[in-house]
């Protein structure tokens, strides 16, 4: 493996364990503010505020054009978060954050497996194989496991 192939496990790595202490967090904060909706508002406009000041540091704020020729579609990205932070936020009290974990991890997983194999978003097409299916199952498998 790469060195470049090890950070990237790595960085997702940390990126996961961001994901699952970020939930009970803004969990945190929904209670003091009182909806889950207000606190997931908040966690994504501090976000905004620490990706733009490292945009502006790193000097790769890009033009209007650059960016309006952006496909409709990819504007989606942040509704699409803010979905998912919202899920986190209201239901880590119910599930607990290994369950909610283990059910984040299944639906990326199965939407994952759907995208490869169709090549969406001018993805490379990956083929569905028994063995992603298995994952998929094993995850599953987990997912019942973390509520018994």
């Amino acid at each position: 493996m790469s060195s470049q192939y090890i950070f990237a496990l790595i960085a997702v790595a940390v990126g996961g364990a961001c994901i699952s202490t970020q939930a009970p967090i803004n969990a945190r904060l929904g209670s003091h503010a009182g909806d889950p909706v207000v606190a997931a508002a908040i966690s994504f406009i501090v976000g905004a505020i620490v990706l733009s000041i490292i945009v502006v540091l790193r000097g790769a704020v890009p033009s209007v054009g650059q960016v309006a020729a952006a496909p409709w579609w990819a504007w989606v990205g942040g509704a699409l978060g803010a979905v998912y932070v919202w899920a986190a936020v209201w239901s880590v009290g119910t599930l607990g954050v290994v369950t909610l974990v283990a059910a984040l991890i299944f639906g990326q997983l199965a939407a994952a497996l759907v995208l490869d194999a169709i090549g969406a978003f001018g993805l490379q097409v990956r083929e569905v194989s028994w063995t992603r299916i298995a994952a998929i199952g094993l995850v599953a498998a987990g997912l019942v496991l973390s509520r018994i």
